[in-house]
């Protein structure tokens, strides 16, 4: 599919016309930014002819290689960059979206849905939304892009503090105490994950910033455009030092966690030990009394089977009370 994106004036402001390429269309004349989303080869091949570059494909933009992903072409900036996508579901996934920056229009190339474009495509059509230029929009989606991804990592703090508190003030008993920290686990492994696809993002995005802030001409440099490429590359730094320090709260809620799994674990093994402690007493005494030697006066007693019972209860007892007296039960 294939959206553009064209200059308009409303209110008196500029802000940006969306509109669905249909099938059969041309693309107009002054489309600013063109959209493609999980595009078909004919839709790359009416794109490239309107502005005489090359789309790159799905595989292409997968490539971990900086020349493959940063690089200038025919006059044409091409930047791969990964983006967060679904972080709100429980299987949170990193696209790849290419941003191809010419003279006439910017294209963006993407196969998924990442809620940062939903968001900078609801501000850019407002007046004073962006300005009607290739730099502008990708500065706007760079910048909605990083403002997400701080936004994505308060989330992931917040909750951190909600599962903090829910296992530490877990005051449930047996299994319902077990299966408690068993969801914590869980959720503290979904958090770390999209914590570290957070910081994967960014680190892609600043990469493609000191790229595009090298490659910007020297008349767009003295426009102030250089500097607002620097202040997002501070942005992008201070969410990756943030992300890490969300990544050490979370290790540490890792291993607390663990740890007190570990106690409950060796409360069990030590109830154990201590019960067969007790009962290894009584159990000699019935050993004793259960062989089978002619001579044992004791089984001739009136009273030896109250005596044995007595003297199993007994040595069931004592071994209670002296670990009662060493608090270790």
């Amino acid at each position: 599919m294939i959206v553009i994106h064209r200059p308009k004036e409303k209110a008196g402001l500029a802000t940006l016309e969306r509109h669905i390429l249909r099938p059969g269309e041309i693309i107009p004349a002054d489309a600013l930014w063109i959209d493609l989303i999980e595009p078909a080869r004919d839709e790359d091949q009416l794109v490239e002819q309107f502005l005489n570059i090359q789309i790159p494909t799905r595989e292409e933009m997968a490539d971990i290689e900086p020349s493959e992903i940063l690089y200038r072409e025919n006059n044409a900036l091409y930047m791969t960059a990964r983006v967060l996508c679904s972080s709100e579901t429980e299987t949170p996934k990193l696209i790849d979206i290419s941003f191809i920056l010419t003279d006439r229009a910017l294209v963006t190339v993407r196969y998924g849905e990442p809620r940062s474009f939903t968001m900078f495509m609801s501000r850019a059509v407002k007046p004073g939304g962006c300005r009607p230029q290739p730099e502008a929009v990708l500065e706007g989606l760079i910048e909605t892009i990083i403002d997400r991804a701080a936004e994505i990592l308060a989330q992931v703090g917040a909750r951190i503090d909600r599962l903090s508190q829910s296992i530490f003030d877990n005051e449930r008993q047996g299994p319902r105490r077990a299966a408690a920290f068993r969801a914590g686990l869980k959720s503290i492994g979904r958090k770390g994950d999209v914590i570290s696809k957070v910081r994967e993002s960014m680190m892609s995005i600043e990469r493609l910033l000191l790229f595009l802030s090298a490659s910007l001409p020297r008349s767009q440099k003295g426009k102030g455009v250089h500097a607002e490429w620097r202040s997002a590359v501070r942005d992008v730094q201070s969410i990756e030092e943030h992300a890490t320090f969300l990544s050490n709260k979370l290790q540490f809620l890792l291993d607390a966690t663990l740890g007190l799994v570990t106690i409950e674990q060796n409360d069990i093994i030590k109830l154990f030990s201590v019960m067969s402690v007790i009962f290894l007493p009584p159990t000699l005494v019935a050993s004793v009394y259960g062989m089978n030697f002619e001579i044992m006066p004791e089984l001739h007693w009136k009273l030896g089977y109250p005596y044995a019972i007595g003297a199993i209860v007994v040595a069931a007892i004592l071994p209670y009370l002296f670990f009662r007296w060493k608090r270790w039960l």
